[in-house]
């Protein structure tokens, strides 16, 4: 009886442990801007990735590139990785230095450059692969650089008690962020065309802009400083 009461408040913790970490997450200040930012920041790369090696590959009558799946491969695997990292460190190295509220304008700058990047392509096509490996490393970077504007906000607004969790919660809207958006490209790109589609990405460019002037309101100019 005694273990069968032991186990059965221990279940009783969990629950009790789980609703809290949800209630306190949602009675935080400005919760309510802080998802919808986490769901609109990288809305133009939510639909832009799910497009990019279908537009890379796919035949130059259709609009696309004729590339090689090596092809892509290789300008993805070796100098999109090496220009991701890069916008990884130099927008930690920014953050560090300015702190996330006057670095968060900068990044969400970057975040325009992948989308400005196949715009390029679709309208000239051009068939030298290193112009196209040189937009793709242009691409790269400017996730990598943006992208950590968005991970220093996840962790600003957990801050407090049940950080971790709290930032798991944010993770999850995270992928949802990318998911959703993902779900129409397909649809979108057959309506549009690439360089429709592309266009339409550069103009949810001020969903980026938006939640960013919002959300750069409430952040302590302090955070993310060294």
């Amino acid at each position: 009886p005694n273990i069968q009461e032991d186990s059965s408040n221990k279940v009783s913790e969990i629950f009790e442990g789980f609703g809290r970490t949800v209630t306190t997450y949602f009675k935080k200040p400005g919760v309510w801007l802080a998802i919808i930012f986490m769901l609109c920041y990288r809305l133009p790369e939510a639909f832009l990735i799910k497009m990019c090696t279908p537009f890379l590959v796919a035949a130059r009558e259709a609009g696309g590139l004729g590339m090689q799946t090596a092809q892509v491969g290789i300008a993805y695997g070796t100098l999109g990785v090496i220009f991701l990292l890069l916008g990884g460190i130099l927008g930690g190295l920014l953050a560090s230095k300015l702190g996330l509220k006057k670095s968060i304008w900068i990044m969400a700058a970057f975040m325009t450059l992948p989308c400005l990047s196949f715009v390029y392509l679709a309208v000239v096509q051009p068939t030298s692969f290193a112009t196209i490996s040189t937009c793709i490393a242009i691409e790269q970077f400017g996730y990598g650089f943006g992208f950590t504007a968005y991970m220093l906000y996840m962790m600003y607004f957990s801050e407090g008690e049940f950080k971790t969790s709290h930032y798991a919660f944010c993770t999850c809207f995270m992928a949802l962020s990318m998911m959703i958006p993902g779900m129409f490209a397909g649809f979108l790109q057959e309506s549009l065309g690439y360089k429709g589609f592309f266009w339409m990405v550069i103009v949810c460019c001020i969903a980026t802009v938006a939640v960013t002037f919002f959300a750069d309101r409430k952040i302590d100019p302090e955070y993310g400083k060294k």
